[in-house]
């Protein structure tokens, strides 16, 4: 973890409130960023009193993401991803993973938060001169706009990777998620893979989920803790990689890294489309 950041946070827009905790700004302090205000770290330390173990899980959720996508690009020949739900840019995005094995690699950053986009100009310059990395406003619970907007940029005649990553605990429908990532994968073709992890209370339980429904009570937009068993569902129909549906630091952890990889409240998968 990094100082916090001072007073004045990032740059600001007209739409956004300072004022109520905001999950991407949270979630960028806990990774050490410098992309969120005051409220942001009054709740993310409040949270963090309580279930100290969130910390772990925004690191965690980090390196699955950077191992997801270099083993696609690397060992599957993915050169198209759509990244849905993106949140603030912080280290190891997908883009940088993606055009670090692949530099023609296409990205496309999805996300409905003004915040988000306020950071997306600065975002986009940082590509591959053979690649492309844009950034497309739409609501996750409107595939239809998602698809039809990156369809600008990638072609879903080729294997895409969807990514969601931490984004459908915002939808408390689970029928709804499901629904809706069951559209997005119908549009890809064969050979085409989910990304995919959120979290769980499987560790730390009680705390983790006192913690999550006080920080709720603040006004911000609420998250659901999910079972591992429930977030499973999500991969059926798909040919899951080794070692499947795991605590996420388990997932395909570097020879190189020194210790037993352990549990934390982030489960995830990759599964490749038939």
């Amino acid at each position: 973890m990094t100082d916090p950041a001072p007073e004045s946070g990032p740059r600001g827009g007209p739409d956004l409130d300072t004022s109520v905790p905001h999950s991407a700004r949270i979630w960028n302090y806990w990774l050490g960023g410098k992309d969120n205000f005051a409220a942001d770290r009054k709740a993310g330390k409040a949270y963090q009193e309580q279930a100290p173990g969130i910390v772990d899980m925004a690191r965690a959720s980090r390196v699955f993401l950077t191992r997801a996508v270099r083993y696609v690009a690397a060992e599957e020949g993915i050169r198209q991803f759509l990244d849905i739900g993106t949140g603030l840019p912080t280290m190891e995005n997908t883009h940088e993973v993606a055009q670090r094995v692949a530099p023609e690699s296409r990205i496309v950053y999805v996300d409905n938060d003004p915040l988000v986009l306020v950071h997306a100009e600065a975002l986009l310059t940082n590509t591959t001169p053979e690649g492309v990395t844009t950034y497309v406003e739409a609501d996750l619970r409107d595939p239809d706009t998602v698809l039809s907007e990156a369809a600008e940029t990638v072609d879903f005649s080729q294997p895409i990777a969807l990514m969601l990553m931490g984004v459908l605990g915002h939808l408390h429908d689970w029928d709804e998620a499901k629904a809706i990532v069951r559209r997005l994968l119908a549009a890809l073709p064969s050979g085409s893979f989910l990304l995919h992890y959120d979290s769980t209370y499987e560790v730390q339980g009680q705390a983790l989920q006192q913690a999550q429904q006080d920080y709720d009570d603040t006004g911000a937009e609420p998250y659901a803790l999910r079972r591992p068993a429930q977030l499973a569902e999500l991969y059926e129909g798909l040919d899951l990689v080794e070692p499947g549906q795991v605590s996420c630091l388990k997932w395909r952890p570097d020879p190189a890294e020194i210790g037993d990889p352990r549990d934390v409240d982030v489960y995830g998968a990759v599964g490749r489309k038939p």
